[in-house]
């Protein structure tokens, strides 16, 4: 059936009220579809699978989660006091920042692999002492066995767990991070790469800790203190963080107690 045109040229007023609905419907679509996507209804990149986009970001784009910086393993318990010396002296001192956090800005578990298990998931997998129990379709965990280090508590049951992020998420930011990109501060936040950055605690501990450093909280089992500074000292070298002054000489006096105390 041929189209008759208006003598402007443009198209009959019907065949634009019907176009201009389609485009509306369509809005609603992504809409929806992106809506579920932040509410974790759908997999993150559903939309753009759809849109056919996911091939076609540039590397080191938007929406590129940057490669969260090496990872100098430690292989054991033991504190390499030599080695965190070293780290910690290369670290800047330098004052906080901590006005202007927001903790929306820094997109914390979510799936790094595009997959169902979001990072707080594979952390209380990678934790527990014995295999974990994951829910029918795989995506969430019920049961596992966990040591806090903090306390040296035992659970097994994943909804008095946390999952601590050993440098917290506002440290981070006023010791640096308030310059990082959203997409550096989603690595941090869903650092899976080493297992130094996020930790399974109990949820008193976690939240005893807050956002708080050495110089204000230290964990309550006394002999995980050493530890404890040992791996903050490395979080902090690996992302390039700040310490300011206090948190500096708090730090370094503990680092040579303990030091004494192993020899």
């Amino acid at each position: 059936m041929a189209v008759r045109w208006n003598k402007s040229g443009g198209m009959p007023r019907r065949g634009r009220s019907l176009t201009l609905r389609g485009l509306f419907t369509v809005l609603a679509v992504l809409a929806a579809l992106a809506l579920a996507e932040r509410l974790h209804l759908l997999p993150a990149g559903t939309l753009e699978s759809l849109l056919g986009q996911e091939e076609k970001k540039p590397r080191g784009g938007r929406g590129h989660t940057p490669a969260p910086p090496p990872v100098v393993a430690r292989s054991s318990d033991r504190i390499d006091f030599d080695r965190t010396q070293a780290l910690l002296d290369g670290i800047r001192v330098e004052e906080e920042r901590r006005r202007g956090y927001v903790r929306e800005e820094w997109p914390h578990w979510i799936a790094p692999d595009r997959g169902c298990l979001n990072a707080r998931e594979q952390v209380l997998i990678r934790d527990s002492r014995r295999p974990a129990t994951l829910s029918r379709n795989g995506c969430s965990v019920l049961s596992g066995d966990w040591l806090d280090p903090y306390t040296g508590e035992r659970f097994t049951d994943p909804g008095q767990v946390d999952i601590d992020h050993r440098v917290p998420l506002e440290e981070a930011y006023a010791s640096g991070g308030y310059g990082w990109t959203r997409e550096r501060r989603a690595a941090y936040a869903n650092d899976l790469t080493d297992p130094l950055t996020l930790l399974a605690s109990s949820r008193e501990a976690n939240r005893a800790k807050g956002s708080k450093g050495p110089e204000d909280w230290l964990p309550p089992k006394r002999d995980g203190i050493c530890l404890y500074v040992a791996d903050w000292i490395a979080v902090k070298a690996r992302w390039e963080l700040a310490m300011d002054e206090r948190e500096r000489v708090t730090v370094g006096n503990i680092l040579a107690d303990c030091r004494r105390s192993a020899r």
